[in-house]
């Protein structure tokens, strides 16, 4: 995006807000392409792109990219973590159940949450104050800079 200036930048993204869509045409997608640079990471192949048009190795590179992509696990979002949320997510996270619809079990799952341990630091609380604070004196005695210069 650093080789773009702010008005090819506005006018792409006014083009997207405007022509909301998952099934983009064409058309649309030239004007993208050339509003904006293309990158490696892109999902949707590199063949409109003006920059890297008569440059095979870059197709090459981005199919490399695709297929390293798919052969890793899907990134886990915090939905995933979110088993009761509205749609259920595609793949749950590690270490959560399953949503169970059924008044009893939604009972059990609030419990379980309501009284799971809480997120506090284990260190006592003079720790942070006493160290830095010992570090600090024990420099300040040991004198790392000579006082009287000769």
């Amino acid at each position: 995006m650093e080789d773009t200036t702010w008005e090819q930048k506005f006018t792409a993204l006014t083009h997207i807000l405007t022509n909301p869509t998952t099934n983009p045409s064409l058309h649309s997608q030239y004007f993208i392409a050339n509003q904006i640079p293309c990158y490696l990471n892109w999902d949707f192949p590199p063949l409109l792109c003006p920059k890297y048009q008569n440059n095979p190795t870059f197709n090459l590179k981005w199919s490399f990219s695709l297929f390293l992509k798919r052969l890793r696990a899907p990134p886990i979002s915090w939905r995933s973590k979110c088993p009761y949320s509205q749609p259920p997510p595609l793949i749950l996270g590690k270490g959560v159940e399953e949503a169970k619809w059924d008044d009893e079990s939604k009972r059990l799952y609030f419990r379980k949450r309501l009284f799971r341990k809480k997120l506090v630091s284990e260190v006592n609380p003079l720790i942070p104050i006493l160290v830095p604070n010992v570090l600090l004196v024990w420099v300040l005695f040991w004198g790392p800079i000579p006082l009287d210069d000769p």
